[in-house]
């Protein structure tokens, strides 16, 4: 069944375990269904007790990283080409001590802007690292989603179209997409043909303004967006993911370019999100019988 998700950066820079803890309590309090957490070390949290939190609360876990420029899977240098491989078997580890039962984010290079193009070299080496695994991820009943990103925080996947085709490459049908709106808006010249691209392939997305404040306040098409989801058939969870400096850690800043505060106020922000997917996604469906009404007449 779908549900309606927020990520963890909208409460907490997810410094300790009770930021995350009340993160989770907060998500619930807003009426959301599902929680995001970023790649946690286990040495550092104690993961089953978050994942009994959430399963106390009523919410799913989705867990979504970024690989480092020392793991990154594509790399020519061999060393950080294991380095990747190890550090993304401890992510599925760690989605599964949560109770997660998805994995998803920049899992195929470096979480960052790249100083060179990309080679057919790096591309099946990410492919091949993805395919493993995936392959790890599916004994634990673990799914694998891929996040289509901007140029600027990836040089391999940044359109559905090279999503799809990267999939093909790892010979693996339980590999999904996972789109982004704010990363659609830069890279897709049709985000909603993007969507109906993606197809059945698509296991994830996020609700992203332009700029990464409140759904609604910005530039992006949200119509058309959820337009195409219900066209499509998209039974998977939607997301709200938005940074501001005010709560997101140094790290995070740097790779994704979070200079400002984009908001000051996270639990209104948390609140009109969800009323605004749960709105925008029942005037879709609306439409979209509507449509059907006037084709059968």
């Amino acid at each position: 069944m779908r549900k309606i998700g927020i990520h963890s950066f909208v409460w907490t820079n997810g410094a300790s375990q009770a930021d995350l803890e009340r993160a989770i309590e907060r998500s619930a309090e807003h009426g959301y269904g599902l929680i995001e957490l970023s790649y946690l070390r286990p040495e550092t949290f104690d993961l089953k007790a978050l994942g009994r939190k959430a399963s106390q609360l009523g919410l799913d876990i989705a867990v979504t990283m970024g690989l480092p420029q020392d793991a990154d899977v594509s790399s020519a240098d061999p060393a950080v080409a294991a380095r990747g491989r190890a550090v993304l078997d401890d992510a599925v580890r760690i989605t599964q001590d949560l109770g997660a039962l998805r994995l998803g984010g920049i899992l195929f290079s470096k979480h960052g802007k790249y100083d060179t193009m990309p080679t057919r070299d790096g591309w099946m080496r990410a492919a091949e690292a993805v395919a493993k695994t995936a392959e790890l991820a599916a004994a634990g009943n673990v799914q694998i989603v891929l996040e289509v990103v901007n140029r600027f925080e990836s040089n391999l996947i940044n359109t559905t179209a090279q999503g799809l085709a990267f999939i093909r490459e790892t010979g693996r049908d339980d590999v999904l997409l996972h789109l982004d709106t704010f990363h659609m808006n830069i890279e897709e010249p049709d985000p909603a043909g993007a969507i109906r691209l993606a197809g059945d392939k698509l296991g994830y997305f996020h609700f992203n303004e332009n700029y990464r404040g409140a759904l609604g306040t910005g530039t992006i098409g949200f119509p058309a967006i959820f337009d195409a989801l219900v066209e499509t058939g998209y039974a998977g969870d939607i997301v709200f993911e938005s940074f501001s400096r005010r709560i997101v850690d140094e790290a995070l800043c740097l790779a994704c370019g979070i200079w400002r505060d984009t908001w000051d106020d996270n639990g209104p922000l948390a609140e009109q999100a969800r009323r605004f997917i749960e709105m925008n996604w029942q005037q879709a469906v609306i439409r979209r019988n509507t449509l059907r009404s006037a084709e059968s007449v």
